[in-house]
């Protein structure tokens, strides 16, 4: 990879952000008014003195899996648009290598799915009083991972699309089921043995059991670090099967 075209492509990919409000709220804004609207959910719950809060436990688990379903919205259809508007094609037609380009994608957004994380958890803690044994930056980080991710599986799944229509049509088949079986309505352990096999292949399995455990310890633990050590994996296999995938033509 040559550094100075992978910066020049994000940067050139953080302009075009930054003339697109839309993606901007999309991005920053819509995360934490669906963790608002989490937190309202549950605002008027009754529970024994000592018990903890029900949005304590489910709005930890929405800053991994609201980040990760915005980004990989985001980037795939970003990246779609980039392909048949031609822009991807005349790129490509320069020196610059598909690995520079890819992953000056996969880092512009990724700074964006960091700041967004960072927004997300910050209204989590200090607007709702988000209460967990664990410590807050590691929550930021297996966010700002969880996004990165979105954001891998985006630009996988932008080369198999034509469409923007069709681009959404991966959420069903990408999104949906991670969010089934990763141990947010059903403990994976509970779950028959094919489910819950799947499940383990599935990352963003791995997200919801970092956060568990970054609830339930003050420390960090030898099984959240594997656990964010294989989302750092999955993140890695997808951008380099998004590379190998990367078209030159848009049709």
């Amino acid at each position: 990879m040559n550094p100075r075209m992978l910066l020049a492509t994000t940067e050139r990919v953080l302009r075009q952000l930054a003339g697109d409000p839309r993606s901007i709220a999309l991005i920053l804004v819509v995360p934490a008014v669906l963790l608002a609207v989490v937190y309202y959910l549950f605002e008027g719950e009754t529970r024994p003195p000592g018990v903890p809060r029900t949005f304590d436990r489910v709005g930890l688990m929405m800053l991994a899996i609201f980040p990760f379903v915005v980004m990989f919205l985001v980037t795939s259809i970003t990246m779609l648009r980039e392909r048949t508007s031609g822009t991807l094609e005349r790129l490509l037609t320069t020196p610059i290598h598909k690995a520079d380009l890819l992953f000056g994608y996969a880092l512009a957004f990724s700074l964006m799915a960091a700041l967004q994380s960072l927004v997300a958890t910050a209204v989590a803690y200090w607007v709702f009083g988000m209460d967990i044994k664990g410590n807050a930056g590691w929550v930021v980080l297996v966010a700002v991972v969880n996004a990165v991710l979105g954001v891998a599986l985006g630009l996988l799944c932008s080369a198999f699309a034509r469409t923007e229509f069709q681009a959404v049509q991966f959420m069903p088949v990408v999104v949906v089921p991670q969010i089934l079986l990763c141990g947010l309505f059903v403990a994976r352990d509970s779950m028959n043995s094919a489910l819950e096999a799947i499940s383990n292949v599935l990352p963003l399995s791995y997200s919801v059991d970092a956060l568990q455990e970054i609830a339930r310890h003050t420390e960090a633990t030898s099984a959240m670090v594997a656990d964010l050590l294989a989302m750092a994996g999955f993140v890695l296999v997808a951008l380099l099967l998004a590379s190998l995938t990367l078209r030159r033509q848009s049709r």
